[in-house]
């Protein structure tokens, strides 16, 4: 296991090296782009029209799909997308570079009053990737993607876990910034890393970090794709995306294999190793069954983890000042996404049910109180077991996208997630008290207690997505959400300042 020095050394290293690498591989495929570009084939008699030439312009490239005209050479392509808005909120929590989402437009403990500002990553995350697929024999290829993710203000990496060491120690969380812990952990390989073989009739096997088949779920089955400025499963991270705990959204080192025949499609994903090999589970794995038919499609995922970890604020100040909470449970998750296209219309829906148990290492090798390294190097000090009874998390979507134009979708959807009471009795009380600015006050939130009362949140989004050119998104929308019970306590028995939240984003996209 790194110490944090070594680490911090061995990432410095790593982005420096990168960062060369992106600056090498771009310029070299511009070049090569720009030679291609002035070489082009002549034309026979009287064949079918050429396609344009995408490099002839910068507004030709940019009015080109990734697909038609991508930078590549060899097999070997450099991708990214770069997204940068602005919004205002009724109520808002300063923007964190550091967070994945950069603010918080789910109404969370931290959001306080209106507030205008900067929003990155309101459609997708910002990323910088390099993805290959080079034949080697009939069928057969080489494939490989690594990317990662970063805030287009700060160009700093995505990374959760930092989001929250940034507020440790900070007992007024209206004081604090946006965070939330995610499996993106501010590594040059955040977002996935991984290589394998893929056969037109065998399917695709390949190993490394990578999504699980939840987390791709999320991306086919939302109708807003998991965009965090939208959508309750984007900005919430634990829903779907990561089935009941957040970090469980990617595997660090997992096998993965998915074939497809006639219609029909399974998967499955295995984990290999455990916190040690900077998983953030001791055990994990997923398998998907779905298919298409006469436009519909559908998709089940069941999922399963050992000692999942959740990390989270100290209210005092702790030494390391980076140390972190790490919440521990047992999860066993089903999830199902239905589909419906209908000529310009999109239907969707789906469904999650997950189970939170006590950690069945909990009282066996991993002792209450030891500190470990945990995701993306933090040291986490385990908790007491935060289920005394399972922990049942449900959630519910629907949604549709309409392409008004062309290049012109219109979409809505509506998010409901809700829990049981698994506190044991403590929920007896019917109200608490709710935190301001300068402290706290006596308004009653009914069953916020505790987070482990029953309760919901919900979120209720509309967005339009226009297309000006095809490599250029300009979208803008509004994403209204609330919270009640368990869902609305924010730290021991202190509730939510504000209830719910009304979030304005507008942006631009542009992908290469």
């Amino acid at each position: 296991m790194l110490t944090a020095a070594r680490a911090a050394t061995t990432v410095g290293h790593t982005m420096q090296l990168l960062k060369s690498l992106l600056l090498a591989s771009a310029a070299g495929l511009l070049a090569v782009s720009a030679a291609q570009a002035a070489d082009l084939p002549t034309k026979k008699a009287a064949p079918a029209a050429d396609k344009p030439n995408c490099y002839a312009s910068f507004w030709t490239w940019l009015d080109s799909t990734a697909a038609d005209c991508p930078l590549s050479l060899y097999g070997v392509t450099l991708y990214g997308q770069v997204d940068v808005g602005a919004g205002y909120e009724t109520h808002a929590a300063k923007f964190n570079n550091d967070y994945n989402n950069g603010v918080s437009e789910l109404i969370t403990k931290n959001n306080g009053g209106a507030k205008w500002q900067w929003v990155p990553n309101g459609l997708s995350q910002s990323n910088v990737g390099v993805k290959i697929k080079e034949q080697v024999a009939p069928n057969w290829f080489i494939v490989g993607d690594a990317d990662f993710g970063f805030d287009p203000y700060s160009l700093d990496f995505a990374n959760g876990p930092k989001s929250l060491a940034d507020n440790n120690g900070q007992t007024n969380f209206l004081l604090q910034s946006a965070n939330s812990d995610s499996s993106r952990a501010g590594h040059i390989d955040n977002a996935r890393a991984y290589l394998g073989v893929s056969n037109t009739t065998f399917g695709t096997l390949t190993y490394g970090r990578q999504y699980t088949l939840a987390n791709d779920l999320s991306g086919n089955y939302d109708p807003f794709g998991g965009a965090y400025a939208f959508s309750l499963i984007g900005s919430s991270g634990s829903v779907e995306q990561g089935t009941g705990f957040t970090e469980t959204a990617r595997y660090n080192e997992a096998f993965k294999y998915q074939v497809a025949y006639n219609g029909v499609r399974a998967g499955a994903i295995v984990q290999v190793g455990g916190w040690e090999q900077a998983n953030t589970s001791k055990e994990a794995f997923q398998f998907d069954l779905g298919g298409d038919w006469n436009g519909f499609s559908v998709d089940a995922v069941y999922a399963y983890d050992k000692d999942a970890v959740k990390l989270s604020t100290f209210n005092a100040v702790e030494t390391p000042p980076d140390l972190l909470k790490a919440t521990l449970a047992d999860i066993n998750a089903g999830v199902i996404g239905v589909k419906y296209k209908w000529d310009k219309l999109t239907l969707y829906g789906g469904y999650e049910y997950a189970r939170l148990t006590d950690p069945s290492g909990l009282t066996t090798d991993i002792p209450v109180g030891a500190i470990y390294t945990l995701n993306g190097g933090y040291p986490g000090k385990i908790q007491a077991n935060a289920f005394v009874d399972p922990d049942i998390q449900q959630v519910g979507w629907v949604g549709a996208k309409y392409a008004l134009l062309t290049n012109l979708d219109a979409a809505v959807g509506y998010y409901y997630e809700w829990q049981n009471n698994y506190s044991g009795g403590t929920c007896a009380a019917s109200s608490t008290t709710s935190a301001t600015n300068s402290g706290f006050s006596t308004t009653p939130v009914a069953n916020a207690n505790h987070s482990s009362c029953a309760g919901h949140q919900e979120a209720i989004s509309g967005m339009l997505d226009w297309r000006p050119v095809k490599r250029v998104d300009i979208y803008g929308g509004v994403m209204y959400s609330d919270v009640t019970g368990g869902f609305a306590n924010a730290s021991g028995s202190l509730a939510f300042a504000h209830q719910n939240n009304t979030a304005f984003t507008t942006g631009v996209r542009v992908s290469f």
